[in-house]
């Protein structure tokens, strides 16, 4: 009689812990605005409150990010829909999740698009014009993997579009809407895609 050693498993790798998705996130953001800031500063000697806030025109800015932002989302639709590559890229990027909550997920979303938005139309398309915002906007969206390319050219629509809110507008709480709108439901649908199970075979 011989005993049959029990086949080992290897152990899946540690999802993170919870709230450390967000820590660093949060962190990483921080340092831009932070670094918005300063730009904006030294570029203009202070940082006027009606870069991010104009009463007379709240509610119009509002609406107007609300309308930007709905019109990225029905084009991320489309894409979706009929371009395989930018439904594998979502695929690619739900594995990158792990263990991300849906209130971090909005936490993330609210943070990112405040301090993307005060880097890259507050500090740079106010020191050198929206085109370079928008191409260095693309540029940060981008990355090795042949996915990325898509998520590329979205990045670069989305960036002048926001480029255009902000010239339009006089501020940048229009784009900073359009932005949020955008990363929260798209990170909510990255979280849904990741926890629906496969069908069985």
């Amino acid at each position: 009689m011989t005993d049959s050693a029990p086949a080992k498993r290897h152990p899946r790798p540690p999802e993170p812990g919870p709230g450390r998705f967000l820590r660093t996130t949060a962190t990483v953001y921080f340092l831009l605005a932070v670094a918005a800031v300063v730009w904006i500063g030294l570029a203009e000697g202070s940082v006027p409150t009606s870069l991010f806030w104009v009463p007379a025109r709240a509610a119009g800015d509002l609406l107007s990010g609300l309308a930007a932002g709905t019109l990225l989302l029905v084009l991320t639709w489309v894409a979706r829909r009929f371009l395989p590559a930018f439904a594998e890229l979502e695929q690619h990027l739900a594995a990158l999740l792990p263990g991300v909550t849906r209130g971090e997920a909005l936490a993330v979303a609210a943070i990112s698009g405040f301090a993307e938005e005060l880097f890259f139309r507050g500090a740079v398309q106010g020191s050198w014009g929206w085109l370079w915002a928008a191409v260095l906007f693309a540029l940060l969206h981008t990355g090795p993997d042949r996915l990325v390319g898509p998520w590329s050219v979205f990045a670069l629509l989305a960036g002048s579009l926001f480029a255009g809110l902000t010239l339009l507008r006089g501020s940048i709480l229009p784009a900073v809407v359009a932005h949020i709108l955008v990363n929260a439901v798209g990170l909510q649908r990255l979280l849904s895609s990741r926890q629906t199970p496969e069908p069985n075979r």
